[in-house]
């Protein structure tokens, strides 16, 4: 079935009937269209975050993901046709091992890395930003290939908390994952 044009509320039961290619997000039921691929220097501070991750918690207790994989919030005992934000972050670290399932994460992972891309600052400054906060996402990176920073956000109690804007010449401990420091000039290269 392929995704529908007009506007609508649709849920995860909907999503996973779409088969078209395309790929999507659902935040409160409506859709976001996540066309054109992102471009190469998006996927090249990707494959580096993702190695840099990797690396570090092979044999631990977390994992990271990178898109395409679906993060499924709000889930709490819902089922398929209840669940209306369906994202999927350029980087998910899900520490909570029943939260995997074959379909990607069930729940909110711990930490969630979104890489700008021109089509995507609103949505991700602005919708995902309340939406990861609503959901309890305790670390929220905003990654910017162009200008080569990364911004931070911690969550205390339920609100996101500025850490500040790091820029190349910087390295940054990954607040959530103990040890883990993140070279940026080694991201941005």
């Amino acid at each position: 079935m392929a995704i529908p044009n007009e506007n609508g509320k649709y849920t995860y039961a909907d999503y996973r009937t779409w088969n078209d290619g395309e790929r999507v997000e659902l935040i409160d039921g409506e859709i976001f269209n996540m066309s054109p691929a992102p471009s190469r220097r998006h996927q090249e501070v990707l494959r580096e975050l993702s190695t840099a991750f990797s690396v570090f918690l092979r044999e631990r207790e977390c994992e990271v993901f990178f898109a395409p994989f679906d993060v499924r919030l709000f889930v709490d005992n819902k089922n398929d046709d209840d669940i209306n934000n369906v994202v999927q972050p350029d980087l998910s670290i899900v520490c909570d091992q029943e939260k995997l399932d074959d379909k990607g994460c069930n729940g909110s992972p711990d930490m969630i890395i979104e890489i700008l891309s021109p089509s995507s600052v609103k949505l991700d400054r602005w919708k995902k930003y309340h939406l990861y906060e609503k959901a309890g996402i305790k670390e929220y990176w905003l990654v910017d290939p162009v200008n080569e920073s990364v911004e931070i956000h911690l969550l205390v109690g339920d609100q996101y908390k500025f850490q500040g804007v790091f820029t190349k010449d910087d390295t940054i401990s990954v607040n959530i994952i103990t040890g883990l420091k993140v070279v940026l000039n080694q991201i941005f290269v």
